[in-house]
């Protein structure tokens, strides 16, 4: 059996090597950015994130960390920090899973198929489940407002060097992302 760093080593190049933009962070390869899409003939298609992925010193036997960087309006993802509930990162990782796994499987069936019943958005989770037109108008709004390829490009609360924007507008343009996991500023 190959050590821990050796497999951590090869899941993060297969990802590099994937159709996936990945941004290390730090030079490292323990934390980085991947730009996720969402999947076709979903609420979700078209939308682009930035998903956080923090692996554990004892990956693969320790799942990852998986957060969404901008905001995603989903049952199943806490709206402020972009943490996942999803039992197969959570409870049920295995090392035989790698994280092309996390991104062409687990996370696609998550958008795909909500589990309402086990929330970490509860307004998400309830408007799904009692008005799912009024629901289904939200996901896309979110899709429209936060998960645009423009959005992603830049690392949190990265400028460029030639617009000025204020205070206000850079919140709703940028989300973050901080020790706290914190997706992006609450909508007024």
């Amino acid at each position: 059996m190959s050590s821990p760093s050796k497999r951590r080593d090869m899941d993060v190049m297969k990802l590099m090597m994937s159709d996936y933009t990945v941004e290390t962070i730090n030079d490292g390869i323990n934390e980085f950015n991947v730009e996720f899409h969402g999947p076709k003939e979903s609420l979700y298609e078209g939308g682009v994130w930035k998903v956080r992925v923090e692996l554990p010193d004892a990956y693969p036997y320790k799942s990852p960390s998986i957060g969404f960087l901008n905001k995603i309006y989903h049952p199943n993802v806490d709206e402020m920090s972009g943490s996942v509930c999803l039992d197969v990162i959570n409870q049920s990782w295995s090392p035989m899973f790698d994280l092309l796994n996390v991104f062409e499987v687990f996370l696609p069936q998550l958008l795909l198929y909500p589990n309402p019943g086990d929330p970490l958005n509860a307004d998400a989770a309830a408007l799904m489940m009692n008005d799912k037109k009024q629901y289904e108008e939200k996901v896309k709004e979110y899709c429209e407002r936060y998960a645009k390829k423009s959005n992603t490009i830049k690392a949190p609360n990265e400028e460029s060097d030639d617009e000025e924007i204020s205070e206000d507008e850079d919140s709703d343009r940028h989300s973050t992302f901080s020790e706290d996991n914190v997706a992006g500023d609450a909508d007024p």
